[in-house]
């Protein structure tokens, strides 16, 4: 599947702190096995899992394959399953994990690299990553971070202090999945590999970018995470405003973690502070029913707003973001709107133009995603008639591979130590920095319906443009 040149880690003690929890049996655990299976994973490991609630190896195991399903009975999962062990842990009283953890080195030999994933309560963060150091165990190990990176300037700074008291930046991997995908990557390439793209990439051209996650599932069962946080804080911080880090960086020197670090960070830095009158929030109707859900919350599950980046590439090109939950669909979409031409020749010939808009090249950034273009073109028959018409590419009609998915490329590259992929301190300090007013002071809620698109009041947010999904 894999080319033969390509990387495989050295030998590793895994930790995952809440091994047993959703995220765990959702990504962590069965993103293990595939990269077992894809022959990704170190020659010699150990993955030892650790909760709260405390746990056995065999109760680990059995989570493990019930996470992993049918495919439990490979040989890959026998070559998984008798690495994986299970410890207790709490922040007062590491001595269990130190001892599984040394154990696990010696069945290794030698002195093997170490990943800790905390996928716990951010409130734990802090505790837990200061046990790692007084123990010892952050000694040659890499952390990684789970979102939210704070909930503001302040907190992001106070994590980032107490993560860097312990471990130093070039070792801390703060996950984002979205950029863990294959499509947003291909950005990338699409840009700086094609002389058609990187050209007109600029404000000359370009008359605005989207940037939208519709989704339809509602918050049950993350009430307790979600009231506290809202969709700025879980969707477009920590997700949509690094896929426009990629969007609008300037062209790196190599593909290096620290190229694209430097580039993408000068984006965050250019980013104006967000105003709350280029804010739409909304709120589903039949949210404060929920458990856990306040009956006066004010919390949004839906935001759309218009930011701008005040460099030469940029200047004057409204980035719009949209995510909400329980909307009409699931998409994960970019979308750059290109500027109209003259077009006063069709309209003498009565080309039926007045209706379309920009042509558009959009991204899906779902698994397995594409790119989607669409243009005006001549209509059949004997009178110039233009009609909208579109053509798309697709990863599994071209290559016919979906590649690694985002956890399983994320949780190879903090193995390999590659930081390409992952937020940095900067960045995420940056990025708070710039949404201090609107946090400080949001805009009023709208209602919606669920399964519609939003609130109404986005569209005047957008006007004279329009949102725009492909099959919409």
């Amino acid at each position: 599947m894999y080319a033969s040149d390509t990387a495989v880690p050295d030998p590793h003690v895994i930790v995952l702190f809440g091994a047993l929890g959703d995220l765990s049996r959702r990504k962590l655990l069965p993103g293990l096995f595939h990269l077992e299976e894809a022959g990704l994973m170190p020659h010699e490991y150990r993955v030892i899992g650790t909760s709260r609630r405390g746990g056995s190896a065999e109760e680990f195991r059995d989570v493990a394959r019930r996470a992993i399903g049918d495919e439990a009975g490979d040989q890959p999962w026998v070559r998984l399953a008798e690495r994986l062990s299970f410890s207790a842990f709490s922040a007062d009283e590491p001595g269990p994990l130190v001892e599984a953890v040394g154990a696990a080195e010696r069945e290794i030999g030698g002195a093997p690299s170490r990943v800790f994933h905390l996928s716990i309560p951010p409130t734990a963060f802090a505790a837990t990553v200061r046990a790692l150091g007084e123990s010892g165990l952050a000694e040659r190990a890499r952390v990684v971070l789970e979102k939210p990176f704070g909930v503001d300037l302040a907190t992001a700074r106070e994590l980032n202090h107490v993560v860097h008291a312990v471990v130093p930046e070039d070792r801390v991997f703060r996950i984002d999945h979205f950029l863990g995908r294959e499509a947003v990557q291909n950005l990338i390439a699409l840009r700086f590999a094609n002389g058609m793209f990187e050209p007109i990439w600029n404000r000359d051209h370009i008359d605005h970018v989207q940037i939208d996650v519709p989704e339809t599932v509602g918050v049950d069962g993350r009430a307790g995470f979600y009231e506290g946080t809202g969709a700025y804080r879980d969707m477009v911080v920590t997700h949509l405003f690094h896929v426009l880090g990629f969007v609008a960086m300037e062209p790196p020197t190599t593909l290096d973690a620290r190229s694209i670090g430097e580039e993408t960070g000068k984006v965050f830095r250019s980013v104006q502070p967000i105003e709350p009158d280029s804010v739409i929030r909304g709120q589903y109707a039949g949210y404060r029913d929920g458990d856990g859900i306040a009956a006066d919350s004010r919390t949004e599950t839906f935001i759309a707003l218009r930011a701008r980046i005040d460099n030469w590439r940029w200047a004057g090109v409204p980035f719009f973001l949209r995510t909400g939950k329980r909307l009409g669909e699931e998409r994960r979409l970019l979308t750059i709107a290109f500027r109209e031409p003259p077009r006063k020749m069709f309209r003498a010939a009565r080309a039926f133009i007045e209706d379309y808009g920009p042509d558009h090249i959009s991204f899906d950034l779902g698994n397995p995603g594409g790119i989607i273009t669409s243009f005006l073109a001549k209509v059949p028959g004997p009178q110039m008639r233009l009609g909208q018409a579109r053509m798309e590419f697709t990863y599994e009609g071209s290559f016919g591979t979906q590649g690694l998915e985002p956890y399983e490329r994320l949780m190879y590259d903090a193995m390999l130590g590659d930081r390409t992929l992952f937020t940095s301190a900067d960045g995420i300090e940056d990025l708070w920095a710039a949404s201090g007013e609107l946090l400080r002071d949001p805009p009023p809620l709208h209602r919606y319906a669920p399964g519609s698109y939003g609130p109404q009041k986005m569209h005047e947010l957008i006007a004279p443009r329009r949102w725009w999904l492909p099959e919409t």
